[in-house]
């Protein structure tokens, strides 16, 4: 069965628990996050990037925190798949809930793009992460879009916003969204169920070792995201989104580089070493960050 994988690949949700504030579907909507010890904690700044690693501070050794030789991510589940709801976390508000996206006061939903039906994926970010709009990404030319780094997770397990997946990476490709760096990181969770079996004892989560892989065991799904991500702005009157290398989706090594880099520019915007705008960097758990508050002041912020 399953005793190839760290057993708290099979309970990460156990770590984390969510609260509630206000009805899905309406402006006041929140979203906060607690973790095991039932404190409230940002979903951007105090999950860790890397999964099992109680340090925020540096990439764990190859061999270390893994399955086999495997680095494992955390990621914030914002959308489940098949669902149309632009959830997001909120990067301006205290604290980070997740909140629905609101335009020139409508909430904001996707449109279905022929023949997809709402999100193809489950959609959510890395935490610990940030695309420096300061900072101009050698490979686009593009500078970065605020935001914590993008997630497609491509397991075939319908998950559930504020869920807390520990995903293995696959590949990213670079989308050019209104004149910004828009990384989309092509991801499966370790505890994919989906036993597509090879000589009857192969896991999928074997099987998809890098992009490669995700063309041959499951065809279409990268041209299906292509396709998605170029056309998904065009019902609402805009142009269609660019792509860096013409669309082209680069692998797993390219794609923990550049996780790398957007986890330094997190690290500086903690450290007051960047400037983060309108971004709320209070954290809970990050001792050395000047943006550090006390569980008493997280409780009243959610309160």
């Amino acid at each position: 069965g399953w005793g190839w994988l760290p057993r708290r690949c099979l309970n990460a949700m156990s770590q984390y628990g969510t609260e509630r504030r206000g009805w899905p579907g309406s402006p006041d909507y929140r979203l906060y996050f607690k973790n095991a010890d039932g404190k409230y904690i940002s979903p951007f700044h105090d999950i860790p990037l890397f999964a099992e690693s109680k340090e925020d501070k540096e990439i764990p050794a190859k061999r270390s925190k893994t399955t086999g030789t495997e680095v494992l991510f955390n990621m914030v589940v914002e959308v489940p798949r098949w669902t149309n709801a632009k959830l997001e976390i909120a990067t301006d508000e205290p604290l980070n809930p997740i909140k629905h996206d609101v335009k020139k006061g409508k909430l904001r939903y996707v449109a279905n793009i022929f023949p997809h039906k709402g999100y193809i994926w489950n959609y959510g970010a890395l935490p610990q992460t940030w695309e420096d709009p300061h900072h101009k990404d050698k490979i686009t030319g593009c500078c970065g879009d605020n935001d914590p780094i993008d997630v497609c997770e491509i397991g075939s397990k319908v998950r559930s916003s504020g869920e807390i997946v520990q995903v293995k990476i696959l590949g990213v490709l670079g989308l050019i969204d209104e004149g910004e760096t828009d990384w989309k990181i092509i991801a499966i969770s370790a505890d994919d169920p989906e036993a597509e079996k090879i000589h009857g004892k192969y896991f999928l989560y074997f099987l998809l070792q890098d992009i490669d892989d995700v063309k041959k065991h499951k065809p279409g799904y990268l041209e299906a995201t292509v396709d998605w991500l170029q056309l998904y702005k065009i019902p609402e009157g805009k142009q269609e989104n660019q792509f860096a290398f013409n669309g082209e989706f680069k692998d797993k090594d390219f794609a923990i580089e550049i996780i790398k880099s957007t986890h330094e520019y997190w690290k500086a915007l903690l450290h007051k070493k960047a400037d983060g705008g309108d971004i709320k960097c209070t954290n809970v758990l990050v001792s050395s960050s000047p943006f550090c508050c006390s569980e008493e002041d997280a409780r009243s912020i959610v309160q």
